[in-house]
């Protein structure tokens, strides 16, 4: 028998989504502390739905909580961008290959890049930018696939808020969105997939060297030991 899914209350969503926004557009920053009291005063409701929705953002991966510093903002640093980018460059271009093969419709991809281009702010924009790579994959006919890459979404948004503030490169990201589109809908499956993959690693090799410096030392351990 499978089992439902419990219903968020609506209170507790209410505050979950907007602590996520904040975080996802820079107003919490990474190692910022959440405290249950001032948030709940922010939101106009008790403690109960503030602390819900934060061990949900925990679970997600956006907030630590720890016993001795309390709830904060998570991190980020070369090693979290190794890692959540490593499951997008592994998963999404095929997720989107398979999308373009089975003719699945982009519409809303083409639909959040133009929201995308209009955007007023970088708030505005960062949204688009995650409903255009997730109009890529979603189509792709694996809904475990689409959810396993929906589950580093937001730390991947984390990573790209973090990147945004210290050097701002969504212009060249717009071109690359673009380029992936229209080999997409021109329904060449694996051009699509190569341009998005190179999309990812580039972004995380311009925003995070580190992190790039520690996957080619593991590739080149990894020959030394075949």
């Amino acid at each position: 028998m499978t089992s439902v899914p419990t219903p968020i209350p609506s209170r507790t969503q209410y505050v979950l989504d907007a602590i996520k926004h904040r975080i996802l557009t820079g107003q919490l920053t990474p190692g910022q502390a959440l405290v249950e009291t001032e948030l709940a005063a922010q939101f106009g409701v008790s403690k109960t739905p503030v602390r819900e929705a934060l061990k949900t953002l925990a679970g997600t991966g956006l907030v630590v909580m720890s016993q001795y510093k309390g709830v904060t903002v998570r991190m980020v640093d070369a090693d979290m961008a190794r890692e959540v980018y490593d499951v997008r460059m592994l998963l999404e271009p095929e997720a989107l290959r398979r999308a373009v093969r089975r003719g699945a419709s982009l519409d809303a991809a083409r639909t959040a890049l133009t929201r995308a281009d209009d955007a007023t702010d970088t708030a505005e924009r960062s949204l688009a930018n995650r409903e255009f790579h997730r109009a890529l994959y979603l189509p792709c006919g694996n809904p475990l696939l689409g959810r396993m890459l929906d589950e580093v979404r937001d730390q991947a948004a984390l990573v790209s808020a973090v990147a945004w503030a210290a050097s701002p490169s969504w212009e060249r990201e717009a071109g690359e969105h673009r380029e992936i589109l229209r080999l997409a809908l021109a329904g060449d499956a694996d051009g699509a997939a190569r341009a998005l993959h190179a999309h990812i690693a580039s972004f995380v090799e311009r925003a995070f060297p580190q992190a790039t410096d520690q996957v080619t030392d593991q590739a080149a351990n990894q020959e030394g030991t075949a």
